[in-house]
């Protein structure tokens, strides 16, 4: 097989020609046919994400060793079943040679979130292209039939988009609407790649009015396109009193899809009372923030992490029904990942979502 892989953090890319695996146990091997490129991987490829202050989360402290192979947005067919295989993939109706996106934030398997189907609080995930070799590999191990969704009528490359920038545009939005009426504003702070995806399907998850905000004219025009009733040049010094001005006084809700201190305080300073904020960007930095604000505006602030299977597979029936106009894709091989990576790092001008083919 072979994989395209980081061999020393931050530095080109290394395509390699390794052994392909063999599935044990329940896993199932699959056949990497594309994988799409997320901005996170910039962040595992330099090695480290930012706290802010001079801190970092290291890759190599989680446990990350090279060379190791990115990609977490799969899709691909069912190559062979291991050994214990075969039962599980008949109850879920996984069949070698089908082809499904493969849903990839795996917990541990035997802690007490992953056996409450909470996988997004495992302490031990095993996930594809984070902390295990993923889709930049034209194979993949997954460890149980029951991470494949199937994904008929809708296009590969797209489809493999759903299982991280889909899914988490998907979770955050749910996060949002017991504090929006159709008649208050959610505002999408950042639509590029994950934000993107939000602006394409805030109005089938949430059903409120969408306001946009983006320092990019490009990406507020595709917004505005998408159906966004208003947007924001959030560069500029009067943006706050913009965002006042066309809500009525703030917005119920704002998803900071960059994750910056400068996003963060933005769509603080741009809630209502009783309004909140989610945050979903790994931008990283760091700010201060005073606790006064939190009793004084009533607002509450969450983060939002990717999203559970279940929201994978709400997701691709969303998409099937034809409730959720698709994103931008921009393809190439998967030999050029450097240069997609280098592309995001750019300053994220990238419109919509890069995917590698294999």
């Amino acid at each position: 097989m072979r994989q395209v892989s980081i061999v020393e953090w931050g530095a080109p890319l290394a395509v390699r020609d390794v052994a392909t695996p063999e599935p044990k146990g329940a896993e199932v091997l699959v056949r990497v046919e594309a994988c799409g490129v997320c901005h996170s991987d910039v962040h595992i490829w330099d090695g480290y994400f930012d706290l802010g202050g001079g801190n970092k989360v290291k890759m190599a402290d989680r446990g990350v060793g090279l060379p190791f192979t990115m990609g977490h947005e799969i899709v691909g067919h069912v190559k062979a079943l291991g050994p214990d295989a075969a039962a599980d993939a008949k109850a879920a109706g996984i069949e070698v040679g089908g082809k499904y996106v493969v849903y990839p934030w795996i917990g541990c398997g035997t802690c007490e979130p992953c056996k409450r189907d909470e996988e997004l609080l495992c302490m031990a995930p095993r996930t594809l292209g984070t902390r295990r070799d993923g889709g930049y590999g034209d194979h993949v191990l997954v460890p149980h039939a029951r991470y494949l969704v199937p994904y008929q009528g809708i296009g590969r490359e797209l489809a493999a988009t759903y299982t991280c920038s889909g899914i988490t545009a998907y979770s955050a939005l749910k996060k949002t609407k017991e504090k929006a009426k159709p008649s208050d504003f959610v505002m999408v702070i950042g639509a590029g790649g994950v934000g993107g995806s939000a602006v394409h399907m805030a109005k089938a998850v949430v059903g409120s009015k969408l306001m946009v905000a983006d320092i990019d004219g490009a990406k507020r025009a595709h917004a505005r396109q998408m159906g966004a009733d208003e947007t924001i040049d959030n560069s500029q010094p009067d943006a706050v009193q913009q965002v006042m001005a066309k809500s009525g006084g703030g917005v119920a809700a704002a998803i900071d899809f960059v994750g910056s201190p400068a996003t963060m305080q933005f769509g603080i300073d741009s809630l209502r009372k009783g309004g909140k904020l989610v945050v979903v960007g790994l931008y990283g930095g760091g700010m201060s923030i005073s606790p006064v604000m939190f009793p004084f505006k009533m607002m509450s602030i969450e983060g939002s992490y990717v999203g559970t299977l279940d929201d994978l597979k709400e997701l691709i029936a969303l998409v099937q029904s034809g409730k959720v106009p698709p994103i931008p894709l921009n393809t190439r091989p998967a030999a050029e990942a450097t240069a997609a990576l280098e592309d995001l790092k750019r300053g994220g001008k990238v419109l919509g979502r890069t995917v590698l083919q294999h």
